[in-house]
């Protein structure tokens, strides 16, 4: 599955509700067991990024890092995201899925 792909699943995922942006409110999601999967931006700060996967980590929710801030905003019509949650499972197995078909998760400039 291409990155185009993966990008495409977000912005359906962001369409029909199953996805969540801002730091506050993907840590929320985290807490409540409603996040299947976060994405986080290659850009995202040393802190952002250590601070997601350790909540992530104690929760048991999947985390990966691909694209970078303004390719992740692109893919759902908002300005740059560095992290966002998708709260539907059937979407997240899909993003996951894709990310992990690519031998390596290419940042796009």
């Amino acid at each position: 599955m291409s990155s185009n792909k993966v990008l495409s699943g977000l912005g359906m995922a962001m369409r029909a509700g199953k996805l969540l942006t801002g730091d506050e409110t993907v840590l929320k999601s985290v807490r409540a067991g409603k996040a299947h999967l976060v994405v986080m931006a290659a850009d995202a700060s040393d802190n952002t990024k250590k601070k997601f996967r350790d909540k992530c980590g104690s929760y048991g929710v999947v985390v990966v890092e691909a694209f970078d801030r303004d390719t992740i905003g692109q893919a759902i019509g908002k300005e740059g995201r560095v992290v966002i949650a998708v709260t539907d499972r059937g979407f997240a197995a899909m993003i996951r899925n894709g990310l992990k078909s690519q031998t390596e998760v290419e940042n796009i400039d």
